[in-house]
């Protein structure tokens, strides 16, 4: 059930002024959101955006306990910081915060282990489809067709589907979510907060800078992802897939707004031919055609 807007308004602030985050940022909003709706979390962020905008010592930003940990050792220093508090009895939320650099590739090792033994963590990606803090380099999620730094006329190759990855794990909870769409985002969070074990959320995290798109409209970049059908939202409990109420009817091909609405906005994708256009409207209905078989 989705949380009343008052009660988001009513938590604490995680992220306090005077941080480095870009002009329309969609990182800064995924953090605030999904962080705020935790009971005493301890977040651990590898070498990313999330590692930089939280100011110059001594002045700290984020208003949590933060641990600046290496790109791929952020499921492995969660899995001692989780151990230990349990150890002491103490009752936190340990929490991976991620971009998909570190999740979709460099990460996957320490997570994948983690994972593996179930261990007791919430692990965030902001998914921006790049490397962004590095110079904006092609990652696992960069979708195919999107100019980056190291591939400046489109990306050859398909988005990798890291929550089916995921899934493979048989971890108790998986969702997707995306900052258009906060109060789902909200309520994800605070559901997997409160349960145990290797919980994973996938937040779909517009960067204007990287895909030199307007900031002003990050949020409704967002609400494009969902709505054209390039971003589904849904949950996998225990290994059963629920559609979440937002996301539901673009299982429909017919219900979804035409791609070229979200990709006319970014520069990223101004490159690409109507036949990488085609061929990235087939990587998206294969992507939904794999999740159907998991309902």
């Amino acid at each position: 059930m989705s949380v009343k807007i008052k009660e988001m308004l009513d938590r604490p602030e995680v992220l306090l002024r005077g941080n480095f985050a870009c002009a329309g940022c969609g990182l800064s909003i995924a953090y605030r959101t999904a962080i705020s709706a935790l009971e005493r979390p301890i977040v651990v962020i590898p070498a990313c955006c999330a590692s930089v905008i939280q100011s110059l010592h001594p002045h700290v930003t984020y208003n949590v306990p933060t641990l600046n940990i290496a790109f791929a050792a952020h499921a492995s220093a969660a899995s001692g910081i989780s151990r230990a508090k349990k150890r002491r009895g103490e009752k936190v939320t340990t929490v991976v915060w991620s971009g998909d650099g570190g999740t979709y590739d460099i990460g996957v090792a320490t997570w994948s282990g983690a994972a593996e033994r179930n261990e007791d963590i919430l692990h965030f990606c902001y998914d921006n489809g790049f490397y962004s803090n590095t110079g904006a380099q092609r990652s696992g999620a960069t979708p195919r067709g999107a100019s980056t730094t190291t591939t400046p006329t489109g990306k050859q190759e398909k988005r990798k589907s890291i929550t089916r990855i995921m899934a493979a794990h048989d971890v108790p909870y998986i969702a997707t979510a995306s900052i258009g769409y906060p109060r789902d985002l909200y309520t994800k969070a605070k559901k997997a907060g409160n349960m145990e074990g290797y919980r994973f959320i996938l937040i779909d995290a517009p960067c204007p800078t990287g895909w030199n798109s307007d900031p002003a409209i990050t949020p409704e970049l967002g609400k494009l992802s969902v709505q054209t059908g390039y971003f589904p939202l849904y949950e996998v409990e225990n290994g059963k897939l629920t559609f979440s109420k937002r996301g539901m009817k673009y299982r429909d091909p017919d219900k979804r707004l035409p791609l070229e609405e979200y990709l006319d906005r970014q520069g990223r994708f101004k490159k690409m031919t109507l036949v990488q256009i085609e061929e990235l409207k087939k990587d998206l209905q294969f992507e939904w055609d794999m999740l159907l078989r998991m309902e």
